[in-house]
């Protein structure tokens, strides 16, 4: 629940997130990292019945507050995975978008697990990155517990990782959050 907040505090924008990504019904997304599930279920809303939400984490506890929140609100086009740092278990090309919200600093050699997880998209897939960055105040907890990966060095290693930015957005105040695909 405390992730929730977090997640739907005005700052967050949520709604501005929402439209930068653009999300269709039928499409197929997975939340790395999905925490509560905030937009885990804000997705499952967008992309309908036809489409699908994978929430993804690697803490068990807070995959089955989803399963339980997702029962009590009817939502059946939500599944929890469980997962470790070290991959994503989905079958090949059945993400549309990968969203990866404050999270990217946690994982370990994200150049190989963003290399390792082109694999997983469709034709059209995407990966969107929104992390905490250097800006703001200096007494922030996220810069000074290591909890932020400026956005150069994000696009450094995704570029290494085989991807370019398609888009970046500069609304969040204390994150970054950039779209990248697949470098043909």
């Amino acid at each position: 629940k405390m992730f929730n907040r977090k997640a739907a505090h005005r700052q967050s924008k949520a709604d501005e997130i929402l439209k930068a990504l653009n999300i269709q019904p039928g499409q197929t997304i997975a939340d790395i990292g999905s925490g509560g599930g905030f937009f885990t279920f804000l997705f499952s809303h967008l992309v309908g019945e036809n489409g699908k939400v994978s929430a993804i984490d690697t803490n068990q506890d807070f995959l089955e507050f989803i399963n339980k929140q997702a029962s009590k609100q009817g939502i059946t086009n939500v599944i929890t995975v469980h997962t470790t740092e070290q991959a994503i278990p989905l079958p090949a090309r059945s993400a549309d978008l990968l969203f990866v919200r404050s999270v990217y600093h946690h994982l370990q050699n994200r150049s190989q697990y963003f290399s390792e997880a082109k694999k997983l998209l469709t034709s059209q897939g995407q990966i969107a990155i929104i992390e905490f960055s250097q800006q703001g105040s200096r007494f922030s907890f996220h810069r000074r517990c290591g909890h932020n990966v400026p956005k150069e060095v994000i696009v450094e290693e995704m570029t290494k990782a085989g991807y370019l930015v398609s888009e970046s957005f500069d609304f969040l105040p204390v994150q970054s959050f950039t779209l990248f695909r697949p470098n043909p």
